[in-house]
């Protein structure tokens, strides 16, 4: 494709392209932007150096003048798009991609790779911050995905309101706060569950957490309290009936006199089992599979469309698709949200007009000036908007079963 356009010329007519979901996959009320930060940094390091250009000659891949062009690649255009933390609904462009043709088109593969799983795992870890209700999460998937993704994943989770994560690398690469337990190999390792707890605090310390359920958990929960005293920080359970595990540890604790001793719970979590364990006295949750795998919709469906493209005449039209099924809209867009006078979210308005609504909130702000990235931002400050952008939902957005998108789109 780009070689044809190449020879064609149209290669180097200025082009304007936008990431933007058609729907919310699964029944969700409104996905979660996240993934720009990434798109940044793997925009700045997007080169092809003389490996690659040897891979496509000798495979016949382009011809010599794409070979040249791609030798020297520099995207020069400018990007704007939502602000990691932020929501987004059908339609909503969450980026924008101006520049030539083959400079923007270049960029598609890896701007959706990067988004469609970061957006789908923020997504989920959304859905599961709310039903935690202000309990803290450790993410735990790392075992359950890609090496690199589930770095990726760790910092989506955290964006979205997960406490902490068990991968390092993401503590090391994004400063995401790190977590994490004993595993059952390590009590089974010692010759008894009491050689393991009493190796574990020794090293650790009394705070640390203990995992109970590798044999009996009530013996195992009487002999932490003995080892570590009511300085005991958390047991564990990843096993059984979790609601009533808890019931039945948290008394077997208070009776002991450890009554600042928390509860983790983990196996195989999703928004649906923390919902359902609001009532039982659980402090906090780890979660793997679920949260990394998008909790069943692992990819947020968004696409790389061109909107807008430059005719021979040098004017800047609108082009859109119409096949059946996957229709867009044309044109260079803006985005606003409108909020009630209750302070909540109301409608996302899109329009190709230029002119903004009264009391609109912009939602597309300026990333790269030029081709160069001049929106970078703290992952803290996208935690604090995910907060404040859920905060501003209706309620009824929050819950969990399938449903319209949270607040309707529309267009001007």
């Amino acid at each position: 494709m780009l070689q044809a356009a190449l020879q064609s010329g149209a290669a180097h007519r200025r082009a304007v392209f936008e990431v933007f979901a058609r729907h919310l996959p699964g029944g969700r009320r409104y996905g979660v932007v996240a993934g720009t930060g990434r798109v940044l940094d793997e925009l700045e390091r997007f080169r092809f150096g003389d490996d690659e250009l040897t891979y496509l000659r000798e495979h016949g891949v382009v011809d010599e003048p794409t070979l040249a062009f791609l030798a020297d690649y520099r995207f020069s255009g400018n990007i704007y798009g939502y602000r990691e933390g932020d929501l987004y609904f059908p339609a909503s462009p969450i980026m924008v991609v101006e520049g030539t043709f083959a400079e923007a088109v270049l960029l598609e593969t890896v701007t959706l790779s990067i988004l469609n799983h970061d957006c789908a795992i923020a997504s989920a870890a959304s859905r599961m911050t709310n039903a935690a209700c202000k309990r803290p999460l450790i993410e735990m998937g790392s075992r359950r995905t890609h090496e690199a993704a589930a770095v990726a994943a760790a910092r989506a989770a955290y964006l979205a309101g997960f406490s902490s994560t068990s991968n390092l690398m993401a503590g090391r690469l994004y400063g995401v706060p790190t977590a994490g337990t004993a595993a059952h190999a390590f009590t089974l390792l010692h010759d008894s569950e009491r050689a393991a707890f009493e190796a574990q605090i020794a090293s650790l310390g009394p705070e640390t957490t203990l995992l109970v359920d590798t044999y009996d958990v009530p013996a195992a929960v009487r002999t932490a309290v003995e080892l570590a005293g009511d300085k005991l920080g958390a047991v564990r359970i990843d096993s059984g009936d979790l609601a009533a595990a808890a019931q039945e540890v948290r008394e077997q604790l208070d009776a002991l006199g450890a009554f600042d001793t928390r509860i983790l719970v983990t196996s195989d979590l999703d928004e649906y089992a923390i919902a359902a364990l609001a009532a039982a006295p659980v402090d906090g949750y780890g979660v793997g599979t679920s949260l990394v795998t998008g909790s069943g919709v692992p990819t947020a469906a968004l696409v790389y469309k061109l909107v807008a493209r430059e005719t021979a005449t040098g004017k800047l039209e609108a082009v859109a698709k119409r096949s059946v099924g996957k229709p867009s809209r044309g044109g260079r867009k803006e985005a606003y949200r409108l909020f009630d006078e209750q302070g909540h979210a109301d409608t996302e308005l899109i329009t190709t007009g230029g002119l903004a609504p009264e009391g609109g909130v912009p939602l597309l702000h300026e990333l790269v000036r030029d081709g160069e990235v001049v929106g970078r931002e703290p992952l803290a400050a996208a935690r604090d908007r995910h907060a404040a952008a859920v905060a501003a939902l209706p309620q009824e957005a929050l819950h969990l079963g399938r449903g319209y998108a949270a607040i309707p789109t529309e267009f001007a």
